[in-house]
């Protein structure tokens, strides 16, 4: 059910720096990854839901951004990362995690004190990382990329509610691991990811994120 094109010309679009959410999403929905052992992620791709041995006790971590996922899991060859699942969520409840979000470190530009950081993550379901985005070879990019730690209720809605969709792609990350390992980048394909609008500004100046200017395909300028 990915939409996926061909990495190198993805990459050509993509900012070279900056902090950036890379994703799939449309109007209704974004697609986040995770990776897990067998036993959590086989359940989840079959019953459409995160339910079994899937603990709701631990924060857990979605990321938008597939390659980033890919660095993180090795492919899909880690010890319980093995299963890959592309988890499409509603794009209503991606914009509340956001919304929701506290960095995991604390920020004097972000916040008042250090005491008020630690005021909003004892409040707060959600933590934020910006981490380095990798190439497929797992080399670090200046470009940074998000992850989202989910907690509480949050976690509790997205392993049900919010769902519209799970999909197991590990026969399709074993594909491009095969690509990469004979170093045949250019045919790789990866889903194809675009730089997510935030649409509100209060929200995108907290989270960090870095200002888009660019000529679209038709030659107008997108600030985002």
């Amino acid at each position: 059910m990915l939409q996926t094109e061909l990495y190198v010309d993805q990459v050509r679009r993509w900012p070279k720096e900056g902090q950036h959410i890379l994703a799939q999403f449309d109007d209704h929905g974004v697609v986040v990854y995770q990776a897990y052992r067998p036993a959590i992620g086989r359940f989840a791709a079959e019953h459409q839901f995160f339910g079994g041995e899937f603990k709701l006790s631990r924060m857990s971590w979605i990321k938008p951004n597939f390659l980033w996922m890919m660095y993180r899991c090795g492919w899909g060859i880690k010890p319980d990362q093995e299963v890959i699942l592309a988890v499409t969520i509603k794009r209503e409840a991606f914009d509340s995690i956001l919304e929701q979000a506290v960095h995991s470190t604390f920020l004097a530009d972000r916040y008042e004190s250090h005491d008020e950081w630690k005021r909003c993550l004892a409040s707060s379901p959600v933590r934020l990382q910006w981490d380095p985005d990798h190439d497929p070879y797992g080399t670090k990019q200046t470009r940074r990329a998000i992850q989202l730690g989910l907690d509480g209720d949050v976690l509790r809605a997205y392993s049900r509610d919010w769902i519209l969709r799970i999909e197991d792609v590990s026969a399709f990350v074993a594909q491009g691991r095969e690509h990469v390992s004979q170093h045949a980048l250019e045919r790789l394909i990866t889903p194809r990811e675009e730089v997510y609008p935030i649409r509100s500004a209060s929200t995108a100046r907290h989270l960090g994120v870095s200002i888009l200017e660019r000529a679209d395909i038709n030659g107008d300028e997108r600030h985002e």
